[in-house]
């Protein structure tokens, strides 16, 4: 386990017993509610983000439906530009070797 990720159960752990303060629960409960509960919170923003930087970029397109939510969807004219842009990450993608710390 990378020492970043060390750092943000600690913090996830402890910001949801300080917000939750009479909550108690098994590390299988934890694990399963908390965290989770934690880490979709976190990554709900930087989903949005992502998706309004691919939308500003036509590479994906909204659609605002009656019921006012937003809908992503391809924008297969862009097809091309996809394509070679996951290339280019796939192939620059930094390793992710972390080694344990004891």
């Amino acid at each position: 386990m990378c020492l970043a990720d060390r750092s943000d159960i600690t913090y996830d752990v402890l910001s949801y017993m300080l917000e939750n303060t009479r909550a108690q629960d098994t590390l299988e409960g934890i694990v399963e509610w908390w965290l989770l509960e934690k880490k979709i919170e976190r990554n709900t923003a930087e989903v949005k983000s992502v998706l309004d930087e691919l939308a500003a970029k036509k590479l994906i397109v909204e659609l605002r439906a009656p019921d006012k939510h937003v809908r992503y969807r391809v924008n297969r004219r862009q097809q091309t530009a996809i394509v070679a842009l996951l290339n280019e990450m796939k192939a620059t993608k930094p390793a992710t070797d972390c080694t344990e710390s004891a």
